[in-house]
């Protein structure tokens, strides 16, 4: 629990309330009946809530409300909440059941989001507002600014998939390997270019991990043809020489190659399958 209040890079005066916001009501009802950490989940939804508005509201001045709406949508989420617990390793931390633990609740993303608020609550109680706005900005500022770029800006197939196009008129291909029991599959996905590889990345569905390897490949392909112009590669660009001039047709003008990023190798029981960019 030290070394998750050193990633949010706050210190708890009470760390009482750090053991409840991680303290699922399985682990709960088998500790004699301590307080799980749903109440301090409904403050912490609500503490979110508000600093990812005031955030918007406050950044974005000419955004209407309806988009204002659309970009905490966007943020404030199970699948994007996960994502975050996951990248503080919460679920190492967090206090479960033993059938929750064995079931694997530590990769559950309800379980993960739900603490991610739990403990977005105890900083606000511990901290007060300032410090606890800090701590939400702090771990989802990014995906705010990616959110209110509009839509298409996290949809990173799409951006791969037209610079492919036009530089070699061919589709983008990706192989996608799944992991691990049902109830905590993991999926690793290949993106191939002309036959190579150019993006490996994993994701709890074979969507995510399809997205994941589809941003890797497009960053390095858009850097390799003009590194200080990576934006003019994004979605809906129509701007045929916005990839680089003179980068030419064919494989040739894709760059280098890109390594594997956080792969699982060695691990049975896999399904493969191989499948265009939709």
């Amino acid at each position: 629990m030290k070394a998750l209040a050193l990633r949010l890079d706050f210190e708890f005066e009470d760390p009482g309330l750090l053991v409840q916001a991680l303290s699922h009501r399985s682990w709960c009802a088998e500790a004699g009946g301590i307080p799980s950490n749903e109440r301090l989940e409904f403050l912490g939804d609500a503490v979110l809530g508000l600093v990812v508005a005031e955030h918007c509201y406050r950044v974005y001045p000419e955004m209407p409300e309806g988009a204002l709406a659309k970009v905490r949508a966007a943020v404030v989420n199970t699948a994007v909440l996960a994502e975050v617990a996951t990248s503080l390793d919460l679920g190492a931390a967090l206090l479960l059941g033993r059938g929750e633990d064995v079931s694997g609740g530590r990769s559950k993303a309800s379980i993960l989001a739900n603490a991610v608020e739990a403990v977005i609550g105890a900083v606000y109680l511990d901290g007060g507002f300032e410090v606890s706005s800090r701590v939400v900005l702090d771990i989802l500022d990014d995906r705010i600014e990616l959110a209110s770029a509009g839509p298409g800006a996290e949809d990173f197939k799409t951006r791969l998939q037209e610079v492919v196009l036009r530089r070699i008129g061919e589709l983008p291909r990706y192989e996608v390997e799944g992991t691990g029991p049902d109830h905590a599959r993991r999926y690793r996905a290949r993106v191939l270019v002309a036959g190579a590889e150019r993006g490996v990345g994993e994701g709890r569905s074979k969507k995510d991990a399809e997205q994941a390897a589809a941003r890797v490949a497009w960053a390095v392909l858009v850097d390799s043809a003009d590194p200080d112009n990576a934006s003019s590669d994004g979605a809906g660009s129509d701007n045929p020489s916005s990839d680089g001039a003179g980068s030419g047709d064919g494989p040739g003008a894709l760059g280098p190659e890109v390594g594997v990023v956080d792969g699982v190798d060695g691990v049975d029981g896999v399904e493969r399958r191989v499948r265009g960019c939709a």
